[in-house]
This record gives structure tokens, sequence and C-alpha cells, in this order.
């Protein structure tokens, strides 16, 4: 069957999203350029859509618990959406496939994920940090930022970032959050990252595929094994050594993204 191994690479990575939280587009996009031969625009605007669809779960479930800090997600998203818009028409000028746009998005993927590697390994080391409590009256202050034009500006580079190469929106925007909103607790930060990530998926995924980005058959073998993957790496997670799983993780990106870079 054609599709199966794009069906097993989407297990796999659903499972280690489940396992560690790693965003798939960090690893999807590697795996579709390295392991399968993909062209980096069809490997990018695929991956984007792949990402909004799962974690688009993840964020009703966040949601209906109450998880989400809105505002923090709508400041984000004000930056991130429009340089998204921007990074998508400037593609669709220029073109995707042009050799220049291609030698672009390998050399700036690389660079994303060695970012990528790097806050993966840096939350390896550090290990699990105790949720921190905020007082009913300092929610408010939590989610305010240290200055009102950071989230654009940050939200802005993201926005770029992702919309390039599909890796940005996870453990890089959850270190970002962190600098931001130093008050906001921990598992706060990784909800509004989780929520805000997927109307910009979204939004340069079908950007991706208005200029013809998007592999629609490998997206759909892709998601038939990405979300069994995610559910069999949530119930995995108690028995797995989480630590060791992100610093290998860390080196595999480190060396992807190397390898991208030097292409």
């Amino acid at each position: 069957m054609h599709e199966l191994p794009f069906v097993l690479a989407g297990f796999f990575v659903g499972a280690i999203v489940g396992l560690t939280g790693v965003g798939g587009g960090s690893l999807m996009t590697p795996i579709l350029i390295f392991l399968f031969g993909i062209k980096p625009y069809l490997a990018v605007g695929t991956d984007l859509l792949f990402a909004a669809f799962t974690k688009m779960g993840g964020t009703i479930k966040m949601a209906r618990s109450g998880r989400i800090d809105w505002i923090v997600v709508r400041n984000l998203s004000a930056g991130s959406i429009p340089a998204s818009l921007i990074t998508l028409y400037v593609l669709h000028v220029v073109g995707p496939a042009d050799p220049q746009v291609q030698a672009v998005m390998t050399t700036t993927l690389g660079c994303a994920l060695l970012l990528t590697a790097v806050a993966t390994l840096y939350k390896a080391i550090r290990g699990k940090t105790s949720p921190k409590t905020v007082a009913l009256g300092q929610e408010i202050l939590a989610a305010t930022p240290k200055h009102w034009s950071l989230p654009l500006l940050f939200g802005a580079v993201i926005g770029t970032l992702v919309t390039l190469t599909s890796v940005g929106a996870g453990a890089i925007g959850v270190t970002v959050l962190m600098l931001l909103y130093p008050l906001l607790p921990l598992p706060r930060i990784i909800a509004a990252d989780i929520a805000y990530a997927v109307p910009l998926t979204l939004v340069a995924g079908l950007g991706h595929a208005s200029i013809g980005s998007v592999d629609w058959p490998m997206l759909g073998a892709l998601l038939a094994g990405s979300l069994p993957g995610i559910w069999v790496g949530s119930h995995l997670t108690p028995k797995a050594p989480e630590r060791l799983i992100r610093s290998l993780l860390s080196f595999l990106l480190a060396y992807a993204g190397l390898k991208l870079i030097a292409l």
C-alpha cells in the first residue's frame, strides 16, 4: 500500500507528541524531506495542516477545562496571523517552488530546528516544573505581558517562521511565552501555546494549499496514523522515560537542522 509508510510516519510522530508534547512540525517536516524525499515546500505546506488538525483536539479539550488564557492567544495571534498572510503573499508572488525560495526555506527550517533542539534539551535537563499557583486577583496580571508590543513582535516572528518552515509554534513558542508572561503558570502557558498554534497553522496551511503546496492524499495518510498515535502516546506517558526521549529528540533535531543548513 502506497500510503502505509506515511500512516506509519504519522503514527510515530503522533506517539511522540502524545508522550512528550514536542510539536509535530519539528519532527514531521524533516521526516518528509529526508526519509520520503518530499520537496521542502510540499513538506512544509502539508505539515502545517497536519499540525492544525492534530492540535485542534487538544485545544477543544483544554478550552472545556478552562485552562486557556484567550487574552494571551489574542495578543500573539494579532502579530502572528498578519505576518503569516504577508509571508504567504510573498510566496505566492515569487512561487514556492522557486530555487531561491527553497534555499531560504531549508536554511530557515534548519535554524528553527536548532532552536527547537535547544529548547527541548533545556526542558529535558530542567525536568518537570511544578505548576505555580496564581491568586484569583492576580490572574489578569499574570496574563499581562512585560510590554504590550512584545506579543505582537514575537508573534510576528513566530508567524513568519511557522509559515516558512512549519516549525516554531511548539517548543520555541513555549519559551517565548515563558519570557513574555513570567507570572503565568506553566500549564496555562502550554495551553495558550497549543491554542494559538491552531489558527496560525490553519491560516498558513490553507494559504499554502491555495498556492499548491499541500499534498492532500499524503495529509490524509499522515492524519490516519497520527490520531491513534497521539492516543497511544498519551496513555504511555506515565511509564515512558520522558527526559531520555526529550534528550534524544533534541540531538536528532539538531542533526536534522545542521544537515538542512548544509544543503
